[in-house]
């Protein structure tokens, strides 16, 4: 073989070479998560801004790479707008694969606070958004792949039971999503917004008062759903957070009343139970963890999905003089420092 000949054989063996990294490079993970992970494109971005964000956002690691692919494949004007979720095991193929879907036109959903997960669900079937199935299996701890994913991409779950599900975790607010969006990528979005009101501020606060973030969850759910005002959210979170102290039923109605409607659920029948319906004596003694009238402490999960107002009352509680409360049919709060005062309160405005 002459000189020239050993060239280009060379040549062609680097050649090989190079070309077999890069196709490995290209099939391998390169992502900077564990779990998964959502992304938005927006319409109007090019191919160089999307690899830009991805590469900010950890889906790669280099953006000249998923160019230099989308350009031999003649992608690079393919990427669609959309909610896109990719798993920490994403290589670039598969991620221009997914973005070169078809995308869907977009859409508003609203999130009221105080709705639990039953009323999500309703809402998300009533308005035919995605299939609520698969929403309530996610949402409710039902799918054990999915509930271990999500706690490995939000770390602050890992002390939520898995009985529990993502109740109070599914962040109230209004969000613009594409028509095509699963379950999946619809519950990462709300706690996504969750882990960014939740900020760390609060979290340090949480830690001082020697308080678990799933405890202040709970007791937010509870605030959410019995009074509406700031000024007597604060009171009343004092007040519960008192009266676990004392060791006191916390005797929240509201707590009965979300029992009767996931019964109620359960059993697949029509339910019309308002959150603030009036609770009778047998109502009380129905058997359920979540019954504080039954079971002192606080019951074992969120009973809704509270808004930041609410989380911040749980985290800054008012002292007060007051012990008991009850809401006037108007929606006024009265406050009472004994028994006897809370009974007369009773029997003056609620009968």
């Amino acid at each position: 073989m002459n000189t020239s000949s050993k060239k280009i054989f060379k040549a062609i063996v680097v050649g090989f070479f190079i070309l077999g990294y890069g196709w490995a490079y290209l099939l391998t993970p390169h992502t900077s998560f564990q779990g998964s992970k959502s992304v938005e494109i927006v319409k109007g971005e090019g191919s160089r801004a999307i690899a830009e964000k991805l590469k900010d956002n950890g889906f790669i690691r280099s953006k000249w790479m998923l160019i230099l692919y989308l350009t031999i494949t003649g992608r690079d004007s393919d990427l669609k707008p959309g909610n896109f979720v990719f798993s920490s095991s994403s290589a670039i193929p598969e991620i221009v694969k997914r973005l070169s879907s078809e995308s869907a036109a977009e859409q508003v959903i609203t999130v009221l606070e105080g709705w639990n997960i039953d009323d999500i669900t309703e809402y998300f079937e009533k308005e035919n958004i995605l299939s609520a199935n698969d929403f309530y299996t996610i949402a409710k701890g039902k799918n054990s792949e999915s509930w271990q994913k999500l706690i490995s991409f939000f770390p602050f779950l890992s002390e939520v039971p898995k009985t529990s599900g993502l109740e109070g975790y599914l962040f109230p607010d209004t969000y613009k999503i594409y028509k095509n969006a699963s379950a999946k990528e619809i519950i990462i979005k709300m706690l996504e917004n969750f882990k960014k009101k939740v900020v760390p501020e609060l979290q340090l606060e949480i830690a001082r008062r020697n308080k678990s973030l799933f405890e202040i969850i709970i007791t937010a759910s509870l605030i959410e759903k019995e009074v509406i005002s700031e000024e007597d959210r604060a009171l009343i979170s004092g007040i519960l957070w008192k009266r676990l102290e004392l060791g006191i039923g916390l005797n929240v109605d509201a707590t009965i009343n979300y029992i009767k409607q996931v019964t109620c659920n359960m059993k697949h029948e029509t339910c019309n139970i308002r959150p603030s319906a009036k609770i009778s004596t047998d109502d009380t003694k129905l058997e359920s963890p979540y019954n504080t009238y039954k079971y002192r402490g606080l019951p074992p999960g969120p009973i809704s999905n509270p808004g930041l107002s609410a989380i911040k009352s749980a985290i800054y509680p008012k002292k007060s003089e007051y012990l008991y409360y009850l809401s006037k049919p108007g929606g006024e709060t009265v406050f009472s420092q004994t028994m006897e005062e809370h009974n007369i309160a009773k029997t003056k405005y609620l009968k």
